[in-house]
């Protein structure tokens, strides 16, 4: 009994040590990991990193969208197709290789949480989060460091006591004077008022999404109740009362166009009241999202008298948020947001009054009609109308819009300080130098773009050259790219060689092209999404 016992003991004393070698050694891991995501967070560059974030997120809701199955009576669509569709709605482009209705609920569901994590509000303010992490040690060093400071001031630095002065890290070669201590605890609250100023934003940006969203559901829930045709398009569909309502709220803020139905908004066209809900919904959430946030930002600080709020006023460059645009930029961006605006609504109700896109009308609902139509061109890709029915002129011009970004504005002052700026930052290494020289502008890999898919698809480019023309692919790459999601379709009414298996779907025309030419547009998407890292592009081509 004493040898069993004994043995007992030493068991339990080891498997205690072997407890604690694998509890050291998790944490080593976790150290480690922990360190790594640092490093990978603060040292890696920021294009890498929202490369990695809206790669991993579309990888995870494919994976997501998989697993879950589609409506009973509908196809399972294929793994290209379902990343395709996860990718899309991630970078909030809204192309299209299958059918909305084909997605049960909880599909839908899972696409609207990706729409959510990728449209540029939110995504912005992860980087603000991300932003604050690298300033709290500062943060949390600053009383002891102005505590030493006012030491510093106080103390009689002898000369008598050199071991203790080195150990201590106080040897200085004079005294420090009475302004240099002034204007270092200065600096110092000032990193520190720009620290509490970034956690100020992420709560007006945390408030700014949370009403945005539930008012726009909460409207979009009355009046599709209160309206009878708009609640038959959802019974006749079975779609869910809550989920159609909180996916177009979504879809439209983020600027991602995707749309429950099969039609996207073309069922909705009479329904002139959801669209005149849905147009301050898409211009909230992206063109004009930088001049909103301010006035909020300017409202807020009128209110509270914080200092914080006055700070993100007057040091906007400071503050490092890509949409906190100075005063003047963000007066500009208003103006050319509505003149652009007005120039579309004017050329689509000019050209389209009496077309076939716009029959059925009055001219009330056709006015707003155009309106809806010219504010989706810019960025958000919901559609009320056919784009291959409509006039090829007003087709360059939507693509013009698309290719344009967001908060494109005519600012004709300029800013000497910036241009300053600017001519430091580009004295930087030659090895810097020699990789900036290989990258190229956008329009460069938009047309790269367009001739690889004209190489993957020439086939059906000979064969069936009404459908398959070039402009149609230039519309549909520049709508990837600008992650609009407007597209022409594929129509069988226009073979040359009608097949008789065909059948016209409710899809983009990407939905026909090869896996190849999908894949080439699933990088355009990406592209497109980041496209703002890199707008200085091409600068080492000097056209004479």
């Amino acid at each position: 009994m004493k040898s069993f016992s004994s043995f007992k003991k030493k068991l339990n004393q080891i498997c205690s040590c072997s407890y604690i070698k694998i509890a050291c050694f998790s944490r080593s891991i976790w150290g480690l990991l922990v360190r790594w995501f640092r490093f990978i967070l603060f040292r890696v560059n920021p294009f890498f990193v929202l490369v990695f974030y809206f790669v991993s997120v579309s990888f995870v809701g494919f994976l997501i969208l998989k697993l879950l199955n589609p409506k009973p009576s509908s196809f399972t669509p294929n793994d290209l197709d379902m990343f395709f569709t996860s990718v899309s709605a991630t970078t909030i482009s809204s192309m299209s290789t299958v059918e909305m209705e084909v997605f049960s609920n909880t599909q839908l569901v899972v696409l609207t949480i990706l729409m959510l994590v990728g449209g540029e509000v939110f995504a912005s303010m992860l980087g603000l989060h991300f932003a604050t992490f690298k300033m709290e040690k500062n943060a949390a060093m600053i009383d002891n460091r102005v505590d030493s400071l006012s030491s510093n001031e106080s103390a009689d630095l002898s000369p008598t006591n050199p071991v203790d002065q080195i150990e201590l890290g106080l040897v200085q070669t004079r005294k420090p004077s009475k302004a240099d201590l002034v204007s270092e605890v200065e600096s110092l609250f000032s990193e520190d008022l720009r620290y509490n100023s970034t956690r100020c934003l992420i709560s007006v940006i945390q408030c700014y999404l949370l009403v945005v969203h539930v008012a726009g559901s909460a409207l979009v829930a009355v009046y599709v109740s209160l309206v009878s045709s708009a609640r038959d398009v959802l019974k006749n569909k079975g779609l869910q009362f809550v989920t159609f309502c909180v996916f177009t709220t979504v879809s439209t803020f983020a600027n991602c166009g995707f749309i429950p139905t099969n039609e996207n908004m073309l069922i909705f066209r009479k329904n002139y009241g959801l669209l005149l809900l849905l147009i301050p919904q898409a211009l909230l959430g992206n063109a004009l999202f930088p001049s909103c946030l301010r006035f909020l930002i300017w409202v807020l600080g009128r209110i509270s008298k914080r200092d914080e709020f006055n700070y993100m006023l007057k040091n906007s460059e400071e503050m490092k948020y890509f949409h906190l645009l100075p005063s003047l930029h963000a007066r500009c961006l208003v103006v050319t947001v509505f003149w652009f605006l007005l120039l579309q609504f004017v050329v689509f109700s000019s050209m389209e009054w009496n077309s076939e896109s716009l029959d059925g009308l009055n001219p009330f609902q056709k006015v707003v009609a155009s309106l809806f139509q010219a504010v989706n061109s810019r960025h958000t890709g919901e559609s009320i109308v056919d784009l291959s029915s409509i006039s090829p002129a007003i087709l360059v011009l939507f693509v013009v819009m698309m290719y344009l970004p967001a908060y494109t504005s005519f600012l004709p002052i300029k800013d000497d300080q910036q241009s300053s700026r600017s001519c430091k930052k580009r004295k930087i290494r030659w090895g810097r130098i020699n990789v900036e020289n290989l990258i190229f502008s956008q329009l460069s890999y938009l047309a790269i773009s367009i001739i690889l898919i004209c190489f993957t698809e020439r086939k059906r480019i000979e064969e069936d050259p009404l459908n398959f023309s070039v402009f149609n692919i230039v519309i549909e790459v520049i709508s990837a790219y600008g992650n609009v999601g407007f597209t022409t379709g594929y129509s069988c009414k226009r073979q040359l060689k009608p097949d008789s298996l065909c059948k016209d779907s409710w899809y983009g025309f990407v939905g026909r092209w090869s896996n190849k030419g999908k894949a080439i547009l699933i990088l355009v998407m990406f592209f497109g999404r980041l496209k703002k890292l890199n707008m200085e592009g091409g600068r080492a081509w000097k056209l004479l």
